[in-house]
């Protein structure tokens, strides 16, 4: 069975437990994941990528699926982490990538990036064709956003067929959150109705049943609803339990599926653990991950600042700012400010848009470099109490090293740990 019909079957049964769904292709932060989970004794890791991230044409990273796939296996053999308590997963897999395209073109390229995805192993697929594309309405009617998902499904059951293996899993939602974050400043938001949930899980019902795919309906896991969290560049909207307890309610009713929940990213410990009691069991974070790790680089660089010679310094924040400025694609429609208030955004929006740029090769150059340094000149605890002192309390226990990349996994476990307390019993 795979794990994840598993672990909705057991929180269906009063069980409040979930899944923390990792949605980044940083190695850093893969690793740590890993090595996170083999510490936990965690059964299972999921592991999701998005459509602009790994698709059939590259993505951003450079990766097809299969590519993606290999480079996490390969990771995971380094880790000595058993790759088969890997659940690979495809996020917001639709047309997103293409809607400068016809909704036809359009989604054949989807058609085509979900059989990549089945073909290469991922065994979670997030239908979203929620957007429109050229010569579409704004907003897209829900009833085409479901004849598109359900298109799309048939891909991937026709893909699964040719492969096998583990049938897919499917998750589904029209009310999508932006991926990675609000781009504009967040006033409010509005909760998901519950007769708005419960129409759309309907429809969809409906929609999968008439197109003959009444058996991979039994696959469907979970519901992409908005249960009142979100994050822009610099402020967070915290769980509400009570905004939410009417949404709450409604899934219980709903066989075999449960909610998963979008931008859980910088949520408290308190908040992720409410989210997993209320029935949103598959937490999604990506940004928050990254936001970490950029955090641990910019103090590692700080320290580098204090213990190497001026000539030897690797100047990693400079270059990234630098790179960023030069290749503004990633970021100039996030980031509206000039002067210092932007130099501010470039670093430290909730947005992180700096994931986009680590693969740079003049910011992978400096990144070694660093490394370098204080890989030669281990940083002592007085500057790493003073820099990054979430890390401090795994290199005291013996958990962490001084070592560069340890101190940085050290201090995106510790974001992680928030996420393993909210989907685990107690």
């Amino acid at each position: 069975m795979n794990p994840l019909l598993d672990l909705v079957a057991r929180h269906k049964q009063g069980h409040a437990i979930g899944v923390t769904s990792i949605c980044s292709a940083h190695p850093i932060v893969i690793e740590a994941s890993l090595r996170h989970a083999k510490a936990h004794d965690d059964s299972l890791v999921l592991f999701e990528a998005t459509c602009n991230q790994v698709n059939q044409d590259g993505g951003y990273t450079g990766m097809r699926p299969a590519g993606f796939v290999s480079f996490l296996r390969g990771i995971a053999q380094r880790v000595g982490f058993d790759p088969a308590r890997i659940v690979l997963g495809g996020d917001h897999l639709g047309p997103n990538p293409w809607t400068g395209m016809p909704p036809m073109s359009a989604m054949a390229k989807a058609e085509q990036m979900v059989v990549a995805y089945v073909a290469a192993g991922f065994r979670k697929i997030h239908l979203d064709c929620s957007m429109s594309c050229a010569g579409d309405p704004t907003p897209l009617p829900e009833a085409d956003i479901v004849k598109r998902a359900v298109r799309l499904a048939r891909a991937a059951e026709t893909a699964h067929g040719q492969v096998g293996g583990e049938p897919p899993v499917y998750v589904i939602g029209t009310e999508v959150p932006v991926p990675g974050g609000a781009t504009e400043s967040i006033a409010g938001l509005a909760v998901t109705t519950p007769e708005a949930a419960l129409a759309t899980i309907e429809a969809h019902r409906q929609a999968f049943e008439a197109a003959g795919l009444a058996d991979a309906w039994k696959r469907v896991i979970a519901s992409v609803v908005q249960p009142g969290v979100e994050f822009d560049h610099h402020h967070v909207i915290d769980y509400g339990p009570r905004k939410a307890q009417a949404l709450s309610h409604a899934i219980t009713a709903v066989p075999n599926m449960v909610y998963e929940a979008h931008s859980t990213d910088y949520q408290t410990r308190g908040a992720l653990r409410s989210l997993v009691k209320d029935h949103f069991a598959i937490l999604k974070v990506g940004p928050g991950l990254t936001f970490a790790m950029r955090e641990a680089l910019w103090a590692l660089d700080a320290m580098d600042q204090e213990l190497t010679h001026e000539n030897e310094q690797a100047h990693l924040r400079d270059t990234v700012l630098e790179r960023m400025r030069e290749q503004p694609q990633h970021w100039e429609k996030y980031y509206h400010a000039n002067g210092k208030p932007l130099t501010f955004d470039l670093q430290y929006s909730l947005s992180d848009r700096v994931r986009y740029y680590w693969p740079d090769p003049a910011i992978e150059d400096a990144r070694i470099k660093l490394f370098e340094n204080l890989g030669g000149n281990l940083p002592p605890i007085s500057l790493i109490s003073q820099h990054l002192p979430t890390a401090l309390p795994a290199v005291r226990a013996g958990a962490a090293s001084r070592e560069p990349l340890s101190l940085a996994m050290a201090h995106v476990s510790a974001v992680l740990d928030d996420y393993h307390h909210a989907c685990h019993s107690h």
